[in-house]
């Protein structure tokens, strides 16, 4: 028998891997991956019009995976420069992301097990999904 999926484990990592990339590629995890293909409106370089995102510091993956050592921006700074001037820039929140997320959820899962995780598995098994909370 397989196990069943864990949906707050599902849930803390798309958060954390959100928090990266936000703080590292300066931009959110789905555009990220999409940006620049036809699952979003913003181009390869993260750039969306009329949106106030200050898009020198994005980096797309796309842009990482052209092959190209410098950004599609006017500045030309090689990409792996932009990399570290956004983690210079947010270490702190950088940091909060990945070490304060997985303990906000365990600790939060602790305190909810009983009025709310354990009927809500009872729930999920007797509608018969192989997930758990």
């Amino acid at each position: 028998m397989k196990p069943k999926t864990n949906l707050t484990n599902l849930a803390v990592s798309a958060l954390v891997a959100n928090s990266v990339s936000n703080n590292v590629a300066g931009i959110g995890i789905w555009d990220f991956l999409t940006a620049g293909t036809s699952l979003n409106s913003r181009s390869a370089s993260g750039y969306l019009k009329n949106s106030g995102d200050s898009w020198n510091n994005i980096i797309t993956l796309k842009e990482v995976m052209g092959g190209e050592q410098t950004s599609s921006r006017m500045d030309g700074n090689p990409i792996s420069e932009v990399f570290m001037d956004n983690i210079k820039a947010n270490w702190l929140p950088l940091m909060v992301g990945v070490v304060g997320i997985p303990i906000i959820a365990k600790v939060a899962t602790k305190l909810i097990r009983k009025p709310i995780i354990l009927p809500a598995n009872r729930m999920l098994k007797s509608v018969g999904l192989d997930v758990k909370v």
